[in-house]
């Protein structure tokens, strides 16, 4: 089995947001917390607990978003490319 993106799953202080997925995006999300717990042998309750893991490392993954906040945290005036 390939290693997934994310790992277990930290407690944190959680801020609510409520958000509305396609029923594909949350059969996937199901899906994905079932192959998670097949693999780390953690009980996943909820799926919607991935949501903030998996932005998290897309955030993380993404090299213009980090571009980006580098400039932001430097005081750097940075337009958007259109």
């Amino acid at each position: 089995m390939p290693k997934l993106k994310i790992g277990t799953l930290t407690d944190n202080k959680p801020v609510r947001l409520t958000v509305e997925l396609p029923a594909s995006v949350h059969r996937d999300l199901v899906a994905y917390a079932k192959a998670l717990a097949s693999e780390s042998g953690q009980t996943i309750s909820d799926p919607g607990k991935l949501i903030a893991p998996m932005l998290a490392r897309f955030m993380a993954t993404d090299r213009g978003f980090a571009k980006l906040r580098r400039a932001f945290q430097s005081g750097d005036s940075v337009q958007p490319k259109t």
